[in-house]
């Protein structure tokens, strides 16, 4: 058995949430690959509202098992509250032992180094996601089976706050006591040690006997550390390769891929945007998208859809299909646009430069539509709906295979 993937092929925020939740209902097991929780997935079921972060969007179908991969990086704090919002998950979700920890000086450091760019800051979430992975790449990280000996960690890191005395003396960041923290570890422990396993085994077994498994990143493809818009990315592998290393795969595991995207373009924090829209067109799309962060509650910026910039990230991940998340939001525009090429130092390219800085896009208009909500057939769409999303696939040579129309999960069309 292989197992299918599902990938944010923008800047995040394109609404794999749902899609996960919807398709998890027909999977025995759902894994998280990468990212930490400075990602948020949004679910809407029969009009309640989920907020997830790190465990994963099949935790709301009551038959899958939830696996939190070793290419995350696990904040204790934050997967332990969010475990609250749920019961008898024992059984139900597991965290990989080789995942590493996000611990509280992280956020510290990340916070510290970000207001000593001043305005070259990234625009991290601050979560300490950055300094964890670059512990872990390092050699110098924690992981989380490390928990299980509590005593030994707090030596271990207390060890390695004394190694790098100059540094936290620069960023202000104080050693913590031992008792204290030895104490804080083994709350941890107390509350993560049965959920705490060897996650690639499990993964390998539900293959072998044919079980249906559905892989899940956080974030996007233009966020990737490797192939996004470098230095403005996350710290970890967005793509679907990355979900193989993140999960203990190899590339013959990997099913259909679906890279998800919206109808428009967002993206939160700094750097390059050609599709942005400043104007009133822009902020329209923000107010009826509610594009606000799940996270951090930071306002998303907005813009047109980037074919060009789709069709390079549908090549890095091998999609098999496009989901096409909130195409309501474009519900009575009368003009809609899609960035169909860029100008790019006075030449028109059909490809993504790795300098995005002096890339301007090239609109094309299409016109707009009455309204898709609510619509579950893709026959009974608007006609210019029809023809927009037609344009999407010739332009980036993947077809939409999934629309959705509302946040409601089965506010969906599948198209065979």
């Amino acid at each position: 058995m292989k197992a299918d993937l599902i990938v944010g092929i923008q800047w995040g925020d394109e609404g794999k949430g749902k899609m996960v939740d919807m398709l998890a209902q027909n999977y025995d097991m759902v894994c998280r690959s990468q990212g930490g929780h400075n990602a948020g997935h949004t679910i809407w079921v029969e009009g309640v509202r989920y907020a997830l972060h790190l465990i994963p969007s099949g935790v709301l179908n009551p038959k899958a098992i939830n696996i939190i991969g070793n290419g995350v990086v696990v904040s204790p704090e934050s997967i332990i509250k969010e475990m609250e919002q749920f019961e008898n998950l024992e059984g139900r979700l597991f965290i990989s032992d080789k995942a590493h920890l996000n611990l509280p000086y992280h956020a510290q450091i990340d916070q510290a180094k970000e207001k000593l760019k001043g305005d070259k800051a990234i625009g991290t979430t601050g979560k300490g996601i950055g300094p964890a992975y670059a512990e872990k790449i390092a050699r110098s990280g924690f992981r989380v089976g490390e928990l299980l000996n509590s005593t030994k960690l707090a030596k271990s890191i207390i060890e390695f706050f004394e190694q790098n005395r100059a540094i936290f003396d620069v960023l202000d960041i104080e050693t913590p006591s031992k008792d204290e923290l030895t104490k804080l570890l083994d709350s941890y422990k107390q509350k993560l040690e049965p959920y705490i396993a060897n996650t690639t085994n499990m993964v390998w077994k539900a293959l072998d006997e044919g079980k249906k498994v559905l892989l899940e990143g956080a974030q996007g493809t233009l966020l990737d550390i490797d192939h996004g818009t470098y230095p403005y990315v996350t710290s970890s592998s967005t793509v679907s390769a990355g979900a193989c290393t993140g999960l203990g795969l190899s590339p013959k595991d990997i099913g259909v891929v679906t890279g998800i995207v919206k109808a428009y373009t967002t993206r939160v924090g700094n750097g390059p945007f050609p599709s942005e829209d400043f104007t009133e067109q822009g902020q329209k799309i923000a107010d009826i998208g509610k594009e606000v962060g799940v996270t951090t509650g930071r306002g998303r910026r907005c813009g047109w859809f980037d074919a060009i910039a789709v069709k390079h990230a549908s090549r890095l991940n091998g999609c098999d299909q496009l989901s096409l998340m909130k195409l309501d939001v474009l519900d009575g525009f009368p003009k809609i646009k899609i960035c169909v090429a860029y100008d790019y130092n006075k030449e028109r390219i059909d490809y993504m430069p790795s300098d995005l800085e002096n890339v301007k896009p090239i609109y094309e208009e299409m016109d707009g539509w009455d309204s898709v909500v609510g619509v579950r057939e893709f026959d009974k769409l608007p006609e210019n709906a029809k023809k927009y999303i037609e344009r999407i696939e010739e332009l980036t040579g993947v077809k939409v295979g999934i629309i959705s129309t509302s946040p409601e999960r089965d506010d969906t069309i599948i198209r065979g």
